[in-house]
């Protein structure tokens, strides 16, 4: 199980590559608010490994909402809250979530293990990867760089 903040679940959806979570976690969890930042193009049908739980209103929570947006507040505390990793690739909210002792992954991180585990091929990642700037998702080509130089 993981929880996940928007960013990642949205370039997903968009590219049609779920997979690329599925592949890796058998449950997604993810607060109210994330789901309404990526549904708010449209209505978005979640598929059976991801469901929505609400984050319990705590102090850390409100604090997180003076710090981040809804969505990335919601989705920290609800690791915290359920002692759980976290999708997450917005700087601030990793440097915050980071500093709650929650572990985080990224888009990145995503594609790089679906390499290691063999679910996708490196130039299969590299077209995904593609693709999703050629959306306008900004992604960090020296952390393109650094990931295949890994692999």
């Amino acid at each position: 199980m993981i929880v996940s903040d928007s960013t990642t679940l949205i370039i997903l959806f968009d590219l049609n590559r779920l997979e690329l979570l599925s592949n890796l976690f058998p449950k997604i969890i993810i607060p109210s608010a994330v789901y309404a930042e990526i549904s708010v193009k449209r209505a978005i049908a979640l598929p059976p490994f991801i469901t929505i739980q609400q984050a319990q209103e705590t102090e850390t929570l409100k604090r997180l909402k003076k710090l981040l947006d809804r969505g990335e507040s919601e989705a920290i505390a609800l690791a915290l809250e359920l002692e759980s990793k976290l999708i997450i690739d917005e700087k601030k909210g990793r440097k915050i979530a980071i500093r709650q002792g929650i572990e985080i992954i990224g888009l990145l991180g995503i594609v790089y293990l679906n390499i290691k585990k063999g679910f996708i091929s490196q130039d299969e990642a590299k077209t995904f990867l593609n693709e999703a700037l050629d959306h306008g998702y900004r992604i960090s080509q020296h952390l393109i760089d650094e990931i295949f130089q890994r692999i």
